[in-house]
C-alpha cells in the first residue's frame, strides 16, 4: 500500500470510497495537459511548477523530471487498457461478436475520457528512455493481441497478421478523439465511434 493509499484509509475514511487525488496526481494531470497542448519539448519543469503552483524543489520531490512524469502518465494507462481488454474478453467466452462489441465500447469510453493521454501516446512515447518505452510497447502489443484473438475467431477470412492490421486501424479511428471539436456532444460521439469501428471491423 502506498503512502497515498494509506492516507485515504485513515482518519475514519471509508476504504471503499474513491481515493482523494494526491498532490502528485494533481501535478501529473497538469503536466499531461501541458504536454498534450504544447508538446513534450515545449514544456519545461518551470512551466509545470508555475501551472501547479509548486516551487522547483517541491516539484522534484514528486518527480525526478519530465521523463518520469511522462512514464508515470503512460505506463498505468497501458496497464489499464490491457487489464480492461482482457476482462472484457474473459467475460464473454465463446462469443466473439459480443466480445468485439465490448472491446470497442471499452476503448471508445477510455479514449473519450482521456484525450490528453491519448495524444501523448500518439506523439510523445519516443521521448521516454528505452526501458519504460519497451515496457509500454510490450503492454500495447499484448492489448492488440486481445483484439486479434477476437477478430480471428469472428472472421475466418482473416489470419493473425491481417487482424492485427485491422486492430491498429480501429485504434486510429477510436483514438481520433483528441482532435475532435466539441460541436458534437460526448454521448453522440461515442455512438458514432462505436458504430464506425464495428462496421470497419466486421467488413
Amino acid at each position: 500500500m502506498t503512502v497515498d493509499q494509506q492516507a485515504a484509509t485513515t482518519d475514519g475514511a471509508d476504504p471503499g470510497a474513491p481515493r482523494r487525488r494526491s498532490r502528485r496526481d494533481e501535478i501529473l494531470q497538469i503536466a499531461v495537459g501541458l504536454f498534450a497542448a504544447r508538446g513534450y519539448h515545449g514544456v519545461s519543469m518551470d512551466d509545470i511548477g508555475a501551472a501547479a503552483g509548486v516551487t522547483g524543489p517541491a516539484l522534484y520531490h514528486h518527480f525526478a523530471g519530465k521523463e518520469a512524469m511522462l512514464a508515470a502518465a503512460l505506463i498505468p494507462v497501458s496497464e489499464e487498457l490491457l487489464d480492461g481488454g482482457r476482462a472484457r474478453v474473459a467475460a464473454r467466452p465463446g462469443d466473439a461478436t459480443a466480445a468485439l462489441a465490448s472491446l470497442i465500447e471499452f476503448h471508445v469510453e477510455f479514449a473519450l475520457a482521456n484525450p490528453a493521454v491519448i495524444a501523448l501516446h500518439l506523439h510523445e512515447l519516443d521521448r521516454l528512455p528505452e526501458e519504460p518505452r519497451r515496457r509500454i510497447r510490450r503492454l500495447q502489443r499484448l492489448y492488440v493481441e486481445e483484439w486479434v484473438a477476437v477478430l480471428t475467431a469472428l472472421r475466418h477470412d482473416l489470419d493473425a497478421a491481417e487482424a492485427r492490421v485491422l486492430a491498429h486501424a480501429a485504434f486510429g479511428l477510436m483514438n481520433s478523439t483528441p482532435f475532435l471539436g466539441g460541436e458534437v456532444d460526448r454521448e453522440r460521439r461515442a455512438t458514432l465511434l462505436r458504430a464506425a469501428t464495428l462496421a470497419a471491423l466486421h467488413g
